[in-house]
């Protein structure tokens, strides 16, 4: 069994401790957090308010890293150093930029580093691509992503790190639609160009954008529009939508739906959902750690790697870069820094 430990015991972290607890080949064995009002909630483990000292004592094979953006890369980091497994909540990092940096961490080391991106396993994203793959509809023209959210002001005050740029690296953009944003470039392709704007609809006294527009051209050819908000009343369904030379697919509220070229539209899969309050993080972080674990146990690299999460990067540093500067950002202008 692979030793596993949660470093960061926020929002997420029991989705974490569920998909451990759910493996065939992970034992939660360590939990660290500076609050030690939390140590209740995980008698049954050690807890630590020190990243060193758990590191120190514990033999671990795997660490989850569920903490604020900024932290992520010198905690990997650190992890790394002391010859642990590494599953990253998203993001990445702060930017791509950093990115880089992370990668180098686990191709230097040879030690694994996964990115959270949970929803490339969603029973309807599979289906998608499956689709797309192997059945005569065409190639991909445009690409949808919108995420309408709400966030109170209450979550900014309470951990007002999710606030400042320094330390969140954006609003919606990276701390809620970074999932959105990933998977359109896995459908779409390399990115090639982006205009966007990033702004505020709430009065909030924040420095993150908590509200997105942005359209991408990839190098295919194909186009993509992008929209996210912290701004709405609710947490409604994110949508994401693929249209071919031949027909169109959306998923949205768990199921995904095709149309043809006459327009009729049918459900052709529903996901298998998510129970609880955080239902729209998506229902597969359990098949994700899974299959991070197995790559662990096996040596393989049947899992998100960092690699493959640093186009996400690329687009929130092309996105925020074109807000800031009015224009169309080349992405290669991200690339070549």
């Amino acid at each position: 069994m692979l030793r596993a430990a949660i470093i960061g015991l926020g929002d997420v972290s029991p989705v974490h401790k569920y998909a451990i607890d759910a493996s065939d080949n992970g034992e939660l064995v360590a939990v660290c957090d500076m609050n030690e009002a939390l140590r209740s909630r995980y008698q049954d483990v050690p807890f630590y308010t020190d990243v060193e000292s758990m590191l120190e004592k514990e033999n671990l094979d795997v660490v989850h890293i569920c903490l604020p953006h900024y932290l992520h890369y010198p905690i990997t980091k650190r992890c790394i150093e002391k010859g642990v497994h590494v599953f990253q909540e998203k993001p990445l990092a702060l930017d791509y930029e950093e990115g880089l940096k992370t990668l180098a961490l686990a191709e230097d080391s040879g030690l694994k580093v996964g990115v959270c991106f949970q929803n490339r396993y969603n029973e309807t994203f599979l289906e998608l691509k499956r689709l797309l793959a192997d059945e005569n509809v065409g190639a991909v023209t445009a690409v949808k992503g919108l995420v309408a959210w709400h966030r109170p002001e209450t979550y900014y005050t309470t951990k007002p790190w999710r606030g400042q740029m320094e330390f969140a690296g954006g609003g919606s953009i990276i701390n809620q639609a970074i999932h959105t944003l990933d998977l359109m470039q896995v459908l779409g392709g390399e990115i090639d160009r982006c205009k966007a704007s990033l702004s505020n609809l709430t009065d909030y006294d924040i420095e993150v954008e908590d509200t997105a527009v942005a359209n991408f051209t990839f190098k295919n050819g194909a186009r993509g529009f992008y929209m996210s908000t912290n701004a709405y009343t609710e947490n409604s369904s994110v949508e994401l939508q693929v249209i071919t030379e031949k027909e169109k697919f959306t998923i949205k509220d768990n199921g995904l739906y095709r149309s043809n070229s006459s327009g009729e539209k049918e459900l052709h899969l529903q996901d298998t959902p998510l129970q609880g309050t955080k239902f729209y993080y998506g229902p597969s972080h359990s098949a994700l750690i899974q299959r991070f674990y197995n790559a662990v146990e096996a040596d393989t690299e049947d899992y998100v790697t960092v690699r493959e999460a640093l186009p996400a990067m690329l687009m929130i540093d092309a996105m925020k870069k074109s807000s800031k500067e009015n224009r169309t950002i080349e992405v290669e202008e991200i690339i070549n820094g």
